[in-house]
C-alpha cells in the first residue's frame, strides 16, 4: 500500500505540472532557443552584439557517465544552433580544482567563457571584477526570458545566484540542483514500531536510539559535521546562518544552538557515532547498520547501487524533511544547493553565446536529460512533464522533489569557502569533544564575521 500511494502521489504531481507546462507553452510564453532572432537586438545593452561563430570555452566538473552525457548534449548544441556557436567542454577536476585554476587565470587574464562555480565562489571571483551580471541576459527582450519562463523556474534555485554582496548582481546560473535529505530504512522503523520518518529531532532521537539498542551492531545515526548539514539543521528549525539585513553571520542563534547541542547529547547517550572514514555513513545505513543517513538528494543512485549489492539484504528505504517542528516550525525547509555556472568578463560575443548554450541547457527537454543522467533536481518545473516515468522508477527521487516548495539556500558571499572549514574543522568536532555549544558557536560567529569584513569585501 505504501508503494501504490507514492506513485499515485508522483503520477497526480506529474500530470499537474504536465498541465501546468502545456497551458504555458499554447499561450506562447516559452520561446525555445534555436527559436529566437539570429540578427543582433537594436536596443539594450547587448544591442549590436552579434554571437555567430563564437568559440565558446566551458570548464566543468563532470566525471565519467555524466561527462559523456555532457558531451552529446554539447555536440547537440554545436550541430544545431543557428549562430554557428562551438562549445568546447573541458572537464578541469574538481570544484576546489577549477577554483584556483580561475584565481589564477584572473590574475592572467586568460579566462574560459563559462565556468562551474559555486556561489561564494562566484562572489570571490567577483572581488575581481571578473564575472558577467547575468541578470543582463536573464532580462533581454530578445535573448532573454519572458515573466512566464521566469516563473517556470523553481524560485529557490532562480533567485540563488543573485548576489547581496554586490548589490543584486547575479553571478551565475543555476543548471542543476540537489539538497540535503534524510535517508530512512523503512523497515527498521516498522520493525521499532513506528510508521513515518521523524518531523522532529525529538522524534529523530528516539528512533535512533531504539534502533541501537535493539540489537548488537546497529546504530542510530553516524554524524556528519560539514558545513551543509549546520545550515540544513538550522534552516529545517526556522533559523538562518546569515542575518541579510545586517550582513553577518550568525551561527549562534537559537536554532543552531538547538541542532548542536542535539547532535553532542546524542553522540553522548551512545545513540549515534562519529563517522569512521569516507563515505562510512551512506556504507553503514546501505548494509542496514545505522538507521538513518543524512546526505545530498544526488547520492540517491549511489545508495540505491549500495543497498541492491549489500550482503545484509535489501530493505524499504525512503528519503525524508529534515527535522523541523522541536522549535515551533509547522512544515519543512529544506537547504536546497548546488554549483551553478558563471559568465567570466571576456567580449561581449563570447559572453552572448556562453549564455545562449546556458539558455538552451535550461530548456525543459535538456533538463528532463540531465536528470536521468546525473539524478540532480531540474531547475525548471515544467521538466517534470517529462519525467513521469522516472519518477514511477525512482520513488525516493519523487519524494525529494515533492520537498522543493520551501527551500533556503547557503549563504554566497565570498568569505564561506574558510567559513566552512572553521565549522568542519573546529566547531563540530571541538562540540562532538564536550565544548560547551553556545560559547563555540559564539567564537565561530566572531571569527567568520571577522574575516568577511577584513578580507572579503568589495
Amino acid at each position: 500500500m505504501k508503494g501504490y500511494r507514492v506513485l499515485a502521489l508522483v503520477l497526480a504531481l506529474a500530470m499537474l505540472l504536465s498541465v501546468a507546462s502545456l497551458a504555458g507553452a499554447q499561450g506562447g510564453a516559452f520561446v525555445a532557443t534555436f527559436d529566437l532572432p539570429t540578427t543582433p537586438t537594436t536596443e539594450g545593452p547587448l544591442a549590436g552584439v552579434d554571437p555567430s561563430g563564437q568559440t565558446v570555452v566551458y570548464w566543468h566538473q563532470h566525471p565519467g557517465d555524466r561527462e559523456v552525457a555532457l558531451n552529446e548534449m554539447v555536440a547537440e548544441f554545436n550541430a544545431n544552433n543557428p549562430w554557428g556557436i562551438t562549445v568546447e567542454a573541458s572537464n578541469q577536476g574538481s570544484y576546489n580544482d577549477i577554483y584556483q585554476k580561475m584565481i589564477a587565470s584572473i590574475a592572467s587574464g586568460t579566462l574560459p567563457n563559462l565556468v562551474v562555480a559555486y556561489q561564494n565562489q562566484a562572489a570571490a571571483y567577483q572581488l575581481e571584477d571578473a564575472l558577467v551580471d547575468m541578470n543582463i541576459f536573464v532580462n533581454d527582450p530578445q535573448w532573454g526570458y519572458s515573466e512566464e519562463e521566469q516563473a517556470d523556474f523553481f524560485q529557490g534555485f532562480f533567485l540563488q545566484d543573485i548576489n547581496p554582496q554586490f548589490g543584486g548582481m547575479r553571478l551565475g546560473f543555476p543548471p542543476n540542483r540537489s539538497m540535503e535529505v534524510v535517508y530512512v530504512n523503512l523497515d527498521g522503523l516498522a520493525e521499532l514500531g513506528y510508521d513515518a520518518p521523524p518531523t522532529s529531532w525529538t522524534e529523530f532521537g528516539e528512533m535512533a536510539c531504539a534502533w541501537t539498542a535493539s540489537a548488537e551492531g546497529r546504530m542510530g545515526y553516524s554524524i556528519r559535521t560539514d558545513a551543509s548539514f549546520v545550515a540544513a539543521a538550522t534552516f529545517a528549525l526556522g533559523g538562518d546562518i546569515f542575518d541579510y539585513e545586517n550582513d553577518e553571520y550568525v551561527f549562534n542563534s537559537e536554532e543552531t544552538v538547538y541542532a548542536l547541542q542535539f547532535m553532542q547529547d546524542l553522540l553522548a547517550k551512545g545513540c549515534a557515532n562519529r563517522i569512521a572514514e569516507r563515505y562510512g555513513d551512506q556504507n553503514d545505513f546501505a548494509n542496514g547498520k545505522n538507521l538513518f543517513y543524512i546526505g545530498s538528494s544526488s547520492g540517491l543512485p549511489f545508495v540505491a547501487s549500495a543497498i541492491a549489492e549489500s550482503e545484509a539484504g535489501e530493505f524499504n528505504w525512503t528519503v525524508a524533511a529534515i527535522p523541523y517542528a522541536d522549535l515551533g516550525a509547522t512544515q519543512p525547509t529544506q537547504n536546497v544547493y548546488g554549483a551553478s555556472v558563471s559568465i567570466p568578463k571576456t567580449t561581449p560575443e563570447a559572453e552572448l553565446a556562453a549564455w545562449l548554450f546556458v539558455r538552451w541547457m535550461s530548456e525543459p527537454a535538456q533538463q528532463a536529460q540531465w536528470v536521468r543522467v546525473s539524478n540532480y533536481f531540474p531547475v525548471r518545473a515544467s521538466a517534470a512533464a517529462e519525467l513521469a516515468d522516472y519518477f514511477a522508477e525512482n520513488p525516493q527521487f519523487a519524494a525529494a522533489f515533492e520537498l522543493l516548495d520551501n527551500t533556503k539556500t547557503e549563504p554566497p558571499i565570498a568569505s564561506y569557502d574558510p567559513v566552512r572549514r572553521a565549522i568542519e574543522q573546529d566547531a563540530f568536532f571541538a562540540i562532538l569533544d564536550g565544548a560547551d555549544v553556545q560559547s563555540t558557536l559564539d567564537s565561530l560567529t566572531d571569527y567568520a564575521n571577522e574575516i568577511y569584513q577584513t578580507q572579503f569585501q568589495p
